[in-house]
């Protein structure tokens, strides 16, 4: 990708802002695709919150200072638009997060777009008795490989704090892996 400041002013520029766009799409449609899908599991609603979150980045590009990568901002849009949607989905069918999630996971199974074994789901399952921010921690770093310092801008909190909750969601997960 071009330098970040050029692509950013070509991105605010009305000019070339349509076509910066389809560029920023997609270089990151898949990355924030996996993303989305770590947090909501199902294959439709990934879908639905990833169009919402490059609704919103295009809409709120203006605002965007610089003050961290453009990606780092991507993310948490898409976190952020990732948990709205399963706050929204528990309130609609009014049950909990945790169920919510449980649902999720029962789903997966059924979910022609899931391709993983008896061990990943287990491993699903596994994730989603974790509290939600040591889930988004543990998916990041375990499936996506985002870096400390990256994932410290997304989730805007220190480094040493996602190191800890990292290293407490392994700890549960095996916990939970070696009692089932």
């Amino acid at each position: 990708m071009l330098n970040e400041t050029l692509f950013l002013q070509q991105l605010k520029s009305k000019n070339s802002k349509e076509q910066a766009f389809k560029e920023l799409v997609t270089q990151y449609k898949e990355r924030l695709y996996w993303h989305i899908r770590n947090i909501v599991k199902s294959h439709d609603d990934t879908d639905d919150v990833l169009q919402n979150t490059f609704i919103k980045v295009f809409k709120n590009i203006d605002n965007f200072k610089g003050d961290s990568k453009i990606y780092s901002w991507m993310y948490r849009i898409a976190t952020n638009e990732a948990i709205t949607h399963i706050n929204k989905n528990a309130r609609r069918l009014q049950i909990t997060n945790e169920e919510t999630q449980e649902l999720a996971i029962n789903n997966l199974q059924s979910d022609v777009y899931f391709e993983g074994d008896e061990i990943q789901l287990k491993l699903q399952q596994a994730i989603a008795t974790l509290p939600q921010k040591q889930q988004l921690v543990f998916n990041m770093k375990y499936f996506q490989d985002i870096k400390y310092k990256d994932m410290s801008e997304i989730l805007e909190t220190s480094e040493g704090a996602l190191k800890a909750s990292y290293h407490i969601a392994v700890k549960k997960i095996e916990s939970y892996l070696t009692n089932k």
